[in-house]
């Protein structure tokens, strides 16, 4: 039998216990468990038994207000020494823009050093967030990053988003994951890294002048405004038609960036008249002037509050914090509450952690992680160290979830579906297996809780002792939330 086979063999042993679904209601520690693997990457050693004894509705409480939780000293420090993660979006494209010049050296020197500055522009990027993820007691915090930047998804493979990736998260994701839709609409819809990847910087209208070669404005493009609706705001279903892509793309035309601009002024929004189209348009059958850029702040005004946006919005949380197929009255409530708070995202989540469905029976354990939730959740119960991050990365890569890798603007699914697989399963187990040092069995079912059931820890008490940290690592106990 190889090895792989093996894995999957103990997985399937250890799945046969998980059919049954849950009805009791959950105790107190079952209930910090449960809150710890979904408002948080999972539980570190004694961390189930502090929360079960200050009370989820507490815990929940402050994880909305990360802002009063303070930062390890050793993570602040480890933060602040990443430099390129500091630099401003135009210090970064001037470092790009100067690495891809050719040089004295040969072509094969000339590209083995782009190569290693992008590296380490990424390497930076990655080392921010996942160590945020692992140590940062702001975990909801985390989480929720990380459901927004897949939101806004922004491939970090693209041309000069390789340089922009870290801007893009620090500048247009994390200062706005818990409060104003709009403003985080706004910042996304301004950033250069959103600009570039979705090709707007380039769009111009019928009137104006367009231009030939790499740069230059080469007509009306429409990427951005599609996913724009389809994606960010109004969903594949929210009434809109081919018409009023192409009409709001109109509106958007002028939205870019200058890279002087960016590079000598740290400037990283233009609006370009000359580009504009200064026509007007029918939008979501509004009649719509010339206004320039004012145009596309109505746009995302109206798409921020719209009802089709408010539903949208509410199933993709429900979904990720309570079920794949979420309940429709919750998804109900939530975009009620969503509208009511002009799209207020903090009084959205209160809402939505507060719910009997979020802290109900039926939805404990249901969903299943994906392989940054397993790694992440990995490393913080097991206390092992994390590996350089450049290989951290690398093992993101090899089980189909590289950081800033997702090369479709919908980023990447919560779903099971999307994510349960032999293979997949098979390189999960693979990585719970290679951990160095090997975590300590006992101690990591004991940082487990009742996130582990009896019959798997009778399972793994009867396998080999130097595998029972990964059998536990690997359970399908552990790779569900």
């Amino acid at each position: 039998m190889t090895q792989q086979c093996w894995r999957l063999g103990v997985y399937a042993v250890l799945s046969l216990h998980l059919v049954a679904a849950r009805a009791a209601p959950l105790t107190p520690e079952q209930q910090a468990a449960h809150v710890l693997n979904r408002i948080a990457f999972g539980p570190r050693p004694g961390q189930i038994a502090q929360v079960a004894q200050g009370g989820v509705k507490a815990y929940i409480a402050a994880q909305l207000a990360p802002e009063s939780i303070a930062l390890p000293p050793a993570l602040s420090e480890r933060l602040n020494g990443l430099d390129t993660v500091q630099a401003t979006a135009g210090t970064m494209l001037a470092k790009f823009v100067e690495g891809r010049k050719g040089g004295m050296e040969s072509d094969a020197q000339d590209m083995a050093r782009r190569r290693e500055m992008v590296a380490s522009i990424n390497n930076q990027a990655a080392e921010a967030r996942l160590m945020r993820a692992i140590d940062s007691p702001r975990q909801l915090e985390e989480v929720m990053v990380d459901f927004w930047y897949n939101h806004f998804n922004v491939f970090s493979g693209k041309g000069v988003d390789r340089a922009l990736i870290a801007s893009y998260e620090r500048d247009a994701i994390r200062p706005y994951v818990f409060g104003s839709f709009r403003a985080l609409l706004g910042a996304t819809a301004k950033h250069p890294a959103m600009l570039f990847y979705l090709d707007n910087w380039l769009s111009t209208g019928d009137d104006g002048a367009p231009g030939k070669g790499k740069g230059k404005p080469a007509g009306l493009n429409e990427n951005y405004a599609r996913e724009l609706m389809e994606l960010h705001t109004l969903g594949v279903d929210g009434g809109y038609t081919q018409q009023d892509v192409t009409a709001l793309a109109r509106m958007l035309t002028g939205w870019t960036y200058v890279q002087r601009e960016m590079i000598e002024k740290n400037v990283n929004f233009s609006f370009d008249p000359a580009r504009h189209d200064h026509g007007d348009k029918l939008w979501l059958g509004h009649a719509v002037k010339d206004q320039g850029q004012a145009e596309g702040e109505y746009a995302l005004d109206v798409l921020a509050l719209h009802p089709a946006t408010a539903h949208h919005i509410a199933y993709k949380l429900a979904q990720y914090f309570v079920s794949d197929q979420p309940p429709p009255a919750l998804v109900e409530r939530l975009a009620r509450n969503y509208l009511d708070s002009q799209g207020e995202i903090r009084v959205v989540l209160r809402t939505l952690l507060g719910s009997p469905e979020f802290l109900g029976p039926d939805y404990a354990g249901v969903k299943f992680k994906t392989p940054y939730q397993y790694v992440i959740s990995v490393l913080r119960a097991s206390e092992t160290p994390a590996p350089p991050i450049a290989q951290l990365n690398a093992g993101l890569g090899n089980l189909g979830m590289p950081l800033f890798g997702c090369q479709t603007p919908d980023g990447y699914k919560n779903t099971e579906a999307a994510w349960l697989n032999p293979d997949g399963l098979g390189r999960r187990i693979a990585f719970a297996t290679a951990l160095t040092p090997a975590p300590d069995a006992a101690r990591l079912e004991d940082t487990l809780g009742p996130l582990v059931s009896a019959k798997t820890r009778a399972i793994v008490r009867a396998g080999p002792a130097n595998l029972r940290a990964a059998m536990l690592l690997g359970s399908p106990d552990f790779m569900q939330r």
